[in-house]
């Protein structure tokens, strides 16, 4: 590959890390300025705009600061869909990683729980770390990090509940009693 084809892929990947950048941001219903605020000035709104237009590469250390303070995966803020050579590993190992936009968005089947996840933060169940990493899991799965609420499909109900050893009528009764459902 020549230079020239080489600043053109680095040039493309770095538009598409800033795309994965600014959906994430807006997923998170932030805006520029609230991203500075809110990270007490480390990312200015200047420079993450730059980073979100592809015009500057954002660092890796940087990248995994965002990463903590969007409460994301750092693999979440970068493109999926990109050449054999750039991508990521578990894309190659047959793992979907990108669901299409309309599995994303379909209404939830009859059954599912919806997860208030300020609660589940809060909670000090014993259960909470395990329902932490399964919502996480679905939300990377889902690529949906919207912070509020996290909706369960049924069929993840019936394995959650089996993990927890219960029912799925028990499983949405204990997290109604703890105020876990939205």
């Amino acid at each position: 590959m020549s230079v020239r084809e080489q600043e053109k892929v680095a040039s493309t990947y770095a538009w598409r890390v800033g795309e994965r950048l600014r959906d994430v941001r807006q997923q998170a219903r932030l805006s520029l300025q609230a991203v500075e605020v809110g990270s007490g000035h480390e990312f200015k709104a200047s420079v993450l705009g730059a980073y979100e237009r592809g015009e500057r590469a954002i660092s890796v250390p940087r990248l995994q600061r965002l990463a903590r303070f969007y409460r994301v995966p750092v693999d979440h803020l970068l493109p999926q869909n990109v050449g054999p050579e750039l991508r990521p590993a578990s894309s190659r190992d047959g793992i979907d990683v990108d669901l299409p936009r309309a599995e994303r968005d379909a209404p939830p089947p009859g059954g599912s729980v919806t997860f208030d996840m300020g609660a589940l933060d809060a909670c000090d169940a014993p259960e909470r770390d395990l329902l932490q990493r399964f919502v996480a899991m679905i939300q990377v799965r889902r690529q949906d990090f919207n912070g509020r609420a996290v909706t369960v499909r049924y069929d993840d109900v019936r394995m959650l509940a089996f993990v927890l050893q219960t029912t799925p009528d028990g499983l949405r009764r204990r997290l109604g009693d703890l105020r876990l459902r939205l």
